[in-house]
């Protein structure tokens, strides 16, 4: 996790983003705390996906921001391909990740994603986006990566209801 914490006092569009994208790496390494690969397979009933594939969803969302902050993604496109939007639930333990590689992961681009945002130009945030998840032909850099981290804030969330389905207490007391 990133030593340096943003202060809420005097924040402009980009400390912002500092701190959601903090907040966000947070709570997801409070409701993966001391869970196994095994936990990180349990897949919820009726439907839905396991912890595993929606750490690896965040990690391969993850890289599909660091570009755009001016760093490198953490891993190949190929080895996240699991993860990616609209893939499978994952069922077959062979192929996910190891939980402990996607924490490793997921805790590089934090500290990337951090230091891309502390050192990127305001003026940034107004340029036009590369992509834009929600088709939108007006999508700014800023506005994407806005939309980006609520999906990532969104995943975490969930991290906290996969944590007390295979038992464990809630991480937020």
């Amino acid at each position: 996790m990133s030593s340096a914490v943003v202060s809420p006092a005097g924040t402009g569009a980009i400390e912002v983003l500092r701190l959601q994208a903090q907040a966000i790496q947070r709570a997801l390494r409070m409701n993966t705390e001391g869970l196994t690969q095994e936990d990180s397979l349990v897949q919820p009933q009726p439907g839905g996906n396991c912890m595993n594939w929606v750490v690896g969803h965040l990690v391969w969302v993850n890289n599909q921001i660091l570009p755009l902050t001016g760093q490198q993604p953490v891993n190949g496109a190929d080895a996240l391909k699991q993860y990616e939007r609209g893939s499978q639930a994952l069922k077959d333990p062979a192929a996910a990740m190891p939980l402990s590689e996607l924490l490793g992961a997921w805790d590089e681009q934090c500290s990337r994603l951090d230091a891309g945002l502390a050192a990127l130009p305001l003026e940034r945030l107004e340029q036009p986006a590369p992509f834009s998840p929600r088709k939108n032909p007006e999508e700014t850099v800023g506005s994407l990566l806005s939309i980006l981290l609520f999906h990532q804030a969104y995943h975490s969330g969930q991290t906290g209801l996969l944590r007390r389905l295979v038992g464990r207490e809630g991480a937020f007391k």
